[in-house]
């Protein structure tokens, strides 16, 4: 099945994505712990920022809406997004006291302890302006964050380009990417969250995201699935698969098996992937192959944006290995 969400084909960027960008810090030792580190290295992380490197890698024209400190970290964020091909075009620059987030985590399978500083986060300071409206209306893509939607006035700015992004013919994916320490309560992140819906051609997370969004996830699909606006949600299962839930059709799909350096990143390069392919190709079944397997390659090396892969090795592993099970619609 191909149908689904329509989009315009001819507009001048293939995507925008909608989010945080920061520093990310890595014990050097493979399977060390933080506390123990000696010797750290560093790489662009934050959701927005990994998957804008997702589509940059495979060719794919994106930009990044973010606000970055004017600061070393932020210089360092904007070097590493020009060598993963996304336009800092933009890219907004804070004048306040406000900082790029920062993250410190361990390069382990399990007991993996991951550390975020995002204290008055300088991406959450991104204001709407006609440059923004006027991009976002010649992207085909739009892909937001969740956690552009914590606080004002990123969460205002967010909201209104969601819904001048669908006026526009644009496609609206929505990532829960839900951070629990970042809201006030369940009740208002569930709010917010609904709202943002509203905007949303597909909905993305996995079940712990989705229970933010509803109580009762297989009735609020059937509403989405068959409502008068039309939406499709993706479920993340990790290890498991995907599901993709789609005018009353469902695509269970599998993995593509690797040895696992760590648990992060893999969300970010399967969505970036995915909405490149789907971009393309307008295939939901290869779409989702093809995150997949970037999905395997992440989580098998150090660092997050570095580690998104290009065309030829994300070819490489689907001409050598099988997504298991085989993915089936019902």
């Amino acid at each position: 099945m191909t149908d689904t969400p329509t989009c315009a084909s001819e507009k001048t960027w293939h995507a925008l994505v909608l989010g945080r960008a920061g520093l990310d810090l890595y014990p050097q030792t493979d399977g060390g712990k933080t506390k123990d580190a000696k010797e750290f290295t560093a790489d662009m992380g934050g959701s927005g920022g990994n998957i804008a490197a997702a589509m940059g890698k495979v060719g794919t024209k994106v930009a990044l809406l973010t606000t970055l400190s004017e600061d070393s970290i932020g210089d360092f964020v904007r070097q590493k997004l020009q060598a993963c091909n996304v336009s800092d075009a933009l890219l907004q620059t804070c004048q306040s006291n406000s900082r790029t987030s920062l993250a410190i985590a361990e390069v382990r399978p399990t007991d993996c302890d991951v550390v975020i500083y995002r204290n008055d986060a300088a991406d959450l300071q991104l204001c709407l302006t006609d440059a923004i409206k006027a991009a976002v209306a010649n992207c085909s893509n739009l892909v937001v964050t969740g956690t552009a939607l914590i606080s004002e006035p990123s969460r205002t700015t967010t909201l209104e380009l969601m819904q001048h992004a669908q006026t526009n013919a644009s496609c609206v994916w929505l990532d829960l990417d839900y951070r629990p320490w970042n809201w006030p309560d369940l009740q208002t992140t569930r709010e917010i969250y609904r709202h943002a819906a509203q905007f949303s051609d597909v909905v993305i997370g996995n079940e712990e995201e989705f229970a933010v969004l509803t109580d009762d996830l297989e009735a609020y699909i059937d509403v989405a699935n068959n409502g008068a606006a039309q939406q499709t949600i993706l479920l993340k299962r990790g290890g498991h698969g995907a599901s993709l839930f789609i005018q009353g059709n469902r695509l269970d799909t599998g993995v593509y098996a690797v040895t696992p350096l760590k648990p992060y990143g893999a969300g970010d390069a399967f969505l970036g992937n995915l909405v490149s392919h789907y971009h393309k190709h307008k295939d939901w079944q290869s779409a989702i192959a093809r995150g997949s397997a970037a999905a395997a390659i992440v989580v098998s090396q150090r660092g997050c944006a570095s580690a998104m892969p290009n065309t030829n090795e994300i070819n490489l592993l689907q001409e050598s290995s099988v997504m298991t099970p085989l993915p089936t619609w019902r």
